[in-house]
């Protein structure tokens, strides 16, 4: 996506924003000065607290404005001319208009056409399990410019933007780029009104400025204020999200329907029948709503969080779920016609996620305090510092199980060569270019080991999904993703580091963030990310830092867990 430098913090006025400011009047994409300035009014939001209960700690947007017009300067005018376009308050706007209308700095011609804006063209694009859907937007910016902002809508969080960005490319074009890089047979593409795209979009918006902790990409919530912008130039008065109603008759039918099916008659029991009516109770009242669809994220919600938490029962009744939810899976799949890969992958969430659900299930849940119950009374056997136990796992899932973890060490990786022995002939071409890309960077923004990093992903993914290298698109693109993965997995774009995704993107002169690539290669490579984690699965991959800091968090977690 087009982003500039997000503000480092302090106030406003600070050296060299000046600087900056030119640097996006000067480029001829407005999207620069446009994402720039929406990133600003972020940074002012109330919404951006971190938490609900704390007070403002920076200028309210009134005051971020009355900065810029006290001080009028050609840079200013540029940046009162955009906050005037991008905020909903019409006393502010007014206020604004008045102090431009009496300046007369040359600002560039499309600064004066902002409310020529319109969208022209809406696309949602869902997958067959239903996580998710990118609601698309094309719209001419300032008269001309094309834009196209996509908003992913969360579904298993509650129907909330959980990622957004804007980018200088026609709706027609970045459809094609997601469908020659993702030929996902479940995945689907379908024209919406305008009007249903502002009443899909809107809600989200909102219930993700009300959610708690706030999510956070290296888009979102910058952007908010410029999707918010474009969202209303949109008509109103459409049909947005749809959620399945919950009908208890037809469940109570599912349920008999599963439970007279082959991979269902051996669960046909009270205990299973009783743990089967929480498990639609997920399926129905949280997430898509589609008891007949499961994705390997809606399981590790329901096993990591959602069961341990909700049903209060003793573990030997709790540890019966794993091998009834592989059966309701199965059956479910097959009378909802989903393809027997996605299966495959649904019931491997499930093995992957039981040992931390046991773990879960064994220990002492605060609730049961609040509600007038003993934990003991349910299960004399259960451990305590599980939520330790659960980080800790987390940490050996990153380097590849518990012994590796506690064989981790902090010496730096070598300054290796590429390791050719696995790469198909017909795509070398192409990895070389991917390779000399990849290092250059490495060499102007990160270091020796990065570059190791980098190298050992681009060789994992280029000999396990080959299929990658040999579709169309830009060498650019593939590099800043191998890039953006090493980086993700070593946390190198963590709030406080010196690094940001959008600096990848500049060096590379690329138009949209390396994510969107990056995850098409962690699919097809087999490693998946987590949410908003990047995972590799072993300490090959992380750097001495990163492994630095994992020992120092398994340590402190040990030392909690043995304190007790």
């Amino acid at each position: 996506m087009s982003k500039s430098q997000r503000p480092r913090g302090g106030a406003p006025a600070e050296p060299d924003l000046m600087g900056e400011v030119r640097t996006a009047v000067a480029d001829p994409d407005p999207l620069h000065l446009l994402s720039y300035v929406s990133m600003l009014l972020t940074a002012v939001d109330p919404r951006r607290k971190k938490h609900p209960f704390d007070a403002p700690d920076g200028p309210s947007r009134e005051e971020l404005a009355a900065m810029f017009i006290d001080v009028p300067a050609p840079e200013t005018t540029a940046l009162l001319a955009v906050i005037a376009a991008l905020v909903d308050d019409e006393i502010l706007r007014a206020r604004i208009r008045r102090e431009l209308a009496a300046r007369d700095h040359t600002t560039p011609d499309w600064l004066s056409r902002l409310d020529q804006t319109s969208a022209y063209r809406a696309v949602r694009m869902t997958h067959i399990l239903g996580d998710g859907d990118n609601i698309m937007i094309g719209a001419r910016v300032a008269g001309g410019y094309e834009a196209t902002c996509v908003v992913y809508v969360d579904h298993n969080m509650g129907q909330l933007v959980k990622d957004a960005f804007v980018i200088p490319e026609s709706i027609e074009y970045v459809v094609g780029q997601y469908q020659s890089l993702d030929d996902d047979p479940d995945t689907t593409w379908e024209d919406v009104s305008l009007a249903d795209a502002r009443a899909w979009i809107e809600p989200a918006i909102d219930m993700a400025a009300r959610t708690y902790p706030p999510l956070e990409t290296e888009s979102w919530p910058a952007c908010r204020p410029l999707v918010e912008w474009l969202t209303r130039t949109l008509p109103a008065g459409g049909a947005g999200y749809q959620r399945p109603q919950r009908n208890t008759d037809k469940l109570d039918l599912l349920a008999d329907r599963f439970f007279g099916s082959l991979p269902g008659r051996a669960f046909d029991d009270a205990d299973h029948r009783g743990l089967l009516d929480s498990i639609l109770w997920y399926a129905t009242d949280y997430g898509p709503g589609d008891p007949l669809r499961w994705s390997d994220v809606r399981i590790e919600i329901l096993l990591a969080d959602w069961l341990p938490r909700k049903v209060i029962a003793a573990t030997e009744y709790l540890a019966l779920a794993p091998e009834l939810l592989r059966a309701f899976v199965c059956f479910a799949h097959d009378e909802s016609g989903v393809r027997a890969d996605l299966t495959d992958q649904t019931l491997n969430a499930i093995d992957a996620w039981t040992p931390e659900y046991m773990r879960a299930i064994a220990a002492p849940r605060q609730s049961f305090g609040a509600l007038g119950f003993d934990p003991r009374e349910l299960d004399e056997s259960i451990e305590s510092n599980w939520f330790e136990e659960l980080e800790l796992d987390g940490l050996a899932k990153g380097v590849g199980g518990h012994e590796q973890l506690d064989a981790l060490d902090t010496a730096p990786l070598p300054d290796e060569p590429f390791d050719w022995s696995r790469i198909p002939d017909d795509i070398d071409a192409r990895v070389a270019e991917v390779l000399e890309l990849t290092d250059r960077c490495c060499d102007a923004l990160l270091d020796v080991e990065y570059r190791t990093v980098c190298r050992r992903v681009l060789a994992r993914v280029a000999s396990r999904a080959p299929q990658v290298f040999r579709r169309k698109g830009r060498v650019e693109t593939a590099a800043a993703a191998v890039v953006w993965i090493a980086g993700k997995a070593n946390g190198l774009f963590d709030y406080g580091s010196r690094l940001r995704t959008s600096d990848i993107v500049r060096h590379f002169d690329i138009k949209s963030s390396p994510s969107q690539r990056g995850e098409v290669m962690l699919r097809a490579g087999g490693s998946p990310s987590e949410y908003l984690d990047v995972r590799l699965g072993s300490a090959d991959y992380l750097v001495s830092t990163r492994r630095e800091w994992i020992i120092g968090r398994r340590d402190h977690l040990r030392q909690r867990i043995s304190a007790d």
